[in-house]
């Protein structure tokens, strides 16, 4: 099964594709054909986003979904008379706050204020995770939040800036070499910073399939190699006592929510 859906909104779109993506999510058996309008903020540009969705509309044989965070109640209107399926999200969660408190909205386009620290701290965190990636260098993990560790291709760097973008968190991380593994022993740098360390699983089959995207038909990708490079990582984890996550069925955003929530880690900006 296949739909359309459009994310509309008059600022970046993020918020509707990012709310919008979570609801779909729910429906694993349906294909979406995503469609993203920013900036949909004036009568005229409204009118060319009901175009589009109508031609849409017409080629699909059935109405698209339409999921909006449109503040001006003109500019939704125009939108609403589309031949689409609605989802407005102002109109949804703004006029029953507007009830509870007892307070008018702002109904301001846009409205977002940049907070200048957590800028700062955002990027300087996502310099951090660029800096000592893959254990380029350590001599900066006395100043580091999280230092991740695991075999190669499990979701290390990806994760860290995650946690950088998303949450200002300063992380490293740390790939486990077939060495360390042979001796089924931490680094003397990682022992040092033992409290800071948290590992991340992936299951054989995920990993011999993520390495024969790399390198193909090597013994580097073999399924004998990824699998006793796992045995040996997660007996690691169990004699230095270190958390760790299997990561195989899990997005980036959920591999760092789990990370924050069982390490007790501090967002930096929220």
């Amino acid at each position: 099964m296949k739909r359309s859906v459009f994310f509309i909104s008059d600022g970046t779109g993020i918020t509707a594709e990012t709310l919008g993506h979570s609801l779909l999510a729910q429906f694993g058996s349906v294909t979406f054909e995503e469609y993203t309008l920013p900036y949909i903020d004036t009568p005229d540009r409204a009118h060319q986003a009901v175009r589009k969705i109508n031609e849409v509309a017409a080629q699909d044989g059935c109405k698209p979904i339409i999921i909006d965070t449109i503040v001006n109640k003109e500019v939704r209107q125009v939108i609403a008379n589309a031949n689409g399926c609605m989802f407005d999200v102002f109109e949804t969660f703004v006029g029953k706050l507007e009830e509870e408190l007892c307070v008018q909205p702002a109904n301001k386009v846009g409205k977002h204020t940049v907070d200048t620290l957590a800028y700062k701290t955002r990027i300087d965190a996502v310099h951090f995770a660029l800096d000592n990636d893959d254990g380029a260098r350590t001599r900066h993990y006395e100043s580091a939040d999280i230092i991740l560790v695991g075999v190669s291709r499990s979701g290390k760097t990806p994760t860290c800036i995650y946690l950088a973008m998303q949450f200002g968190i300063r992380a490293a991380n740390y790939p486990l070499t077939e060495d360390d593994l042979d001796g089924e022993t931490l680094p003397k740098v990682l022992k040092e910073h033992k409290n800071k360390l948290f590992g991340l699983m992936i299951d054989a089959e995920r990993l011999t399939a993520i390495r024969n995207e790399r390198k193909a038909n090597s013994r580097y990708a073999s399924s004998q190699q990824c699998q006793q490079e796992l045995r040996a990582i997660e007996s690691i984890y169990r004699s230095e006592n270190i958390k760790y996550l299997n990561v195989s069925e899990m997005s980036v955003e959920e591999i760092a929510t789990r990370i924050i929530q069982l390490s007790g880690l501090k967002r930096r900006i929220n």
